[in-house]
């Protein structure tokens, strides 16, 4: 059976790319087959527009991404933002003030740019065991020596703050901590990190408010996802689908569980389910 389905968002990391970052030729036939039967196509991540990979910007028929964990939707035609909700500068500070609680790497997204803490950046292999990421990171963050200062400079809002621990015992105790900061959500999609939005903010609700403006009902947005950023979005959408190897959380409050995402599940599943 077919699931009518007009508009696809997927997550990348743990879900369209594979664990090596990779988009692989038989998922990018697949999307490119999608996009000629009319379906808008889109990544849907926890990464600032300037971390998605060139390949998906650049592909054919790639009209938005849904970035930030729904922070930022951007027009990646034209580069511009059409839909922005963000963390406001005082609660950017106490945020950082939880973080600085615990050995962290620190971030902030300005513009769909990360700014990362220099000195945290230089040691990121006390935070991140995979490789892949880790070279994913060094390549598109900017440093900055003073990630407090950088915030004073800009003194406005923030798409995204991030934190990277050491250990998950440190993150659930600032977990604890960030239960005293009103207005946010907070989520993850790593092992050992915490991602902060504005209240509200989610993938899935960035979707809808697309598919609003395109005249797309909710009922026919079908989303893919793996870690704890995408729960909302499998939950908010039409059709929510998990990964093969998403957490189980996730798989719980899925309509369906595709392949993994070193099995291309994600274009095996909209081949099987959704292209003619």
């Amino acid at each position: 059976m077919k699931i009518k389905t007009r508009m696809i968002g997927m997550d990348l990391d743990g879900t369209l790319l594979t664990t090596q970052k990779e988009l692989t030729a038989y998922t990018k036939d697949v999307l490119r087959r999608a996009i000629d039967q009319g379906i808008v196509v889109m990544p849907a991540t926890g990464r600032p527009i300037a971390g998605v990979p060139k390949e998906l910007l650049e592909f054919p028929g790639i009209m938005y991404a849904v970035t930030a964990n729904g922070g930022r939707i951007v027009d990646v035609r034209t580069g511009e933002t059409i839909y922005e909700c963000l963390v406001q500068p005082e609660t950017a500070e106490r945020l950082m003030d939880v973080f600085e609680h615990y050995d962290t790497l620190r971030e902030i997204y300005y513009d769909g740019i990360g700014y990362a803490q220099e000195d945290g950046l230089m040691r990121i292999d006390r935070y991140l065991d995979s490789q892949p990421m880790i070279r994913y990171m060094l390549s598109t963050r900017r440093t900055v020596s003073d990630i407090r200062k950088k915030m004073k400079e800009e003194n406005r809002g923030a798409d995204k703050v991030q934190g990277l621990f050491v250990s998950v015992e440190d993150r659930d105790a600032a977990r604890e901590e960030l239960k005293a900061i009103p207005g946010i959500e907070a989520t993850g999609a790593l092992e050992k990190n915490i991602e902060v939005n504005a209240q509200g903010v989610n993938k899935g609700s960035a979707m809808v408010r697309l598919g609003e403006r395109m005249g797309i009902c909710r009922e026919e947005i079908m989303a893919f996802g793996d870690g704890l950023n995408d729960l909302r979005m499998i939950r908010e959408v039409g059709t929510g689908v998990a990964m093969g190897n998403a957490r189980d959380e996730v798989k719980a409050a899925a309509d369906y569980i595709a392949l993994s995402n070193d099995e291309e599940g994600v274009a095996r599943f909209i081949e099987e389910y959704v292209l003619d």
